[in-house]
């Protein structure tokens, strides 16, 4: 049996642009695809925290250190520069290797830069602030 398992996500980033006008895609900085193991062309879900949408498109790359996050093409009607998204992959794999696979889970700030790779700090931080 196979199962379909969340393989990684950019959690609170951020769009810094949105173009109706150029073909489907989401791009990203090269920086974040690489923290988050997201490789060009791969299938994405995007889920806008600020508004509630959701959709699904492609990664493509942005230019590294650029901190951008460009939505393209239709799906650039569902957002707006400033909105908080997460980018979610996903991986199949067999149902043994799923007791103790572990996503990659990038968290950023609302600049686009890594906050934390870890979760477990990242909640733990959270609760002591609290």
């Amino acid at each position: 049996m196979k199962r379909i398992m969340l393989k990684s996500k950019l959690h609170q980033a951020c769009v810094t642009m949105a173009d109706l006008n150029y073909e489907g895609s989401i791009a990203i900085d090269t920086d974040l695809l690489e923290a988050a193991d997201i490789i060009p062309y791969e299938k994405v879900a995007v889920w806008d925290i600020t508004n509630g949408s959701r959709f699904e498109t492609y990664a493509i790359p942005e230019k590294a250190g650029s901190k951008s996050i460009c939505v393209n093409g239709a799906a650039a009607r569902l957002v707006a520069p400033g909105d908080r998204i997460i980018i979610g992959s996903w991986i199949e794999i067999d149902y043994a290797e799923s007791k103790s696979f572990k996503p990659t889970l990038v968290f950023c700030d609302e600049h686009n830069n890594i906050k934390n790779h870890d979760p477990e700090t990242t909640r733990l931080a959270s609760i002591k602030s609290a």
